[in-house]
């Protein structure tokens, strides 16, 4: 009986060292071309079957990744954003054969047994999306040697690798246009003050006011939670306050989904009353009424470059901490046309 070739025997009929023949089997992304696409024909010319099983026990590795989610489970399935990364994240993980753990933690309790379970080898590493406040989950993982990527930037400079939007950036374009437009009375939805992107959207918002030289009435702030209802109800507090705001930028578009009723039920016209910009870009924007003008987050390169860098910590030990933002882009449609 034939013996089965073994890995020294795939790395000599490709030319590379034991190590770069691991590397394409596990996934990794540093590997060249080249290596990778001579590995590839070593391994369908000797017929060699990675044994799963046994490297597990040598490596320690599930060949399984978890995504955790600090939000509701309604929430998750139902933001498109959130929606678009796990489906980003699951065709990369995919093409190298890792499975996916999803996992939903709301309240301390389920954020506890998220933390017993992801430190107890069940998982090769971790991508953490929408956390809240100083979550010392990330600094927990890394503490335990958990590979670990968060999606937003953390709050309170935790040194974790992590890769978002330039929501500050985003948000400044976004008012910026209003301005330019001739809109002087301009408000914000923002989003929730416990999370990064509802920080750095308000940031932007400030920034491009204070730039344009335009001054907003006090108190033309009102916080969401990133879905419609939080939308509706801060724009109606919105109304009430300022009857003569003429504009109004949303920290998501599931807000302005909301504004857009509220504004359409107090009778005001988008845009000839009050002009209106989202975040994101979902799905749904382009087909709102009006069409909704918005900042477009990179959902296929944050995706990618997510599971990318978490890869690239697993198959490495973890390795250096990365820091990767990806530009936004202001998508102008009806609902924020000039006067």
């Amino acid at each position: 009986m034939a013996l089965e070739p073994t890995l020294e025997a795939v790395g000599a009929a490709a030319g590379v060292s034991r190590a770069t023949v691991s590397r394409v089997i596990n996934g990794s992304p540093k590997v060249s071309p080249t290596a990778k696409e001579a590995v590839e024909r070593a391994i369908a010319e000797l017929g060699y079957t990675p044994n799963r099983a046994a490297r597990s026990l040598v490596t320690r590795r599930t060949d399984t990744v978890a995504l955790l989610f600090s939000e509701p489970e309604a929430r998750v399935f139902a933001d498109p954003f959130f929606v678009a990364l796990v489906r980003g994240i699951t065709a990369i993980t995919a093409e190298v054969d890792m499975n996916l753990v999803l996992l939903i933690a709301q309240d301390d309790a389920e954020h506890e047994r998220a933390r017993r379970y992801l430190r107890r080898d069940h998982v090769d590493g971790v991508v953490l999306m929408s956390l809240h406040g100083d979550d010392p989950l990330p600094r927990l993982l890394e503490e335990a040697g958990v590979p670990t990527v968060q999606v937003g930037r953390p709050l309170a400079g935790a040194d974790v690798c992590y890769v978002d939007a330039d929501n500050r950036g985003g948000a400044r374009l976004a008012v910026e246009h209003l301005v330019e437009q001739g809109r002087r009375k301009i408000a914000t939805i923002a989003g929730p003050s416990s999370m990064s992107p509802g920080i750095d959207r308000l940031a932007g918002y400030r920034d491009a006011l204070k730039t344009g030289g335009t001054r907003s009435p006090k108190g033309l702030v009102e916080e969401g939670d990133f879905d419609e209802a939080s939308g509706y109800e801060a724009m109606l507090r919105l109304l009430a306050r300022e009857p003569a705001l003429d504009a109004v930028f949303s920290a998501s578009d599931l807000m302005a989904v909301g504004a857009l009723r509220a504004l359409r039920e107090a009778g005001r016209d988008v845009p000839g009353d009050v002009a209106v910009i989202g975040f994101d870009d979902a799905p749904f924007a382009s087909h709102t009424l009006p069409p909704l003008t918005t900042v477009r987050q990179p959902l296929e390169e944050m995706s990618r470059q997510t599971a990318e860098l978490l890869l690239e910590r697993i198959a490495d030990g973890n390795g250096a901490l990365r820091h990767v933002t990806c530009a936004t882009e202001l998508v102008r449609r009806e609902s924020a046309l000039a006067h």
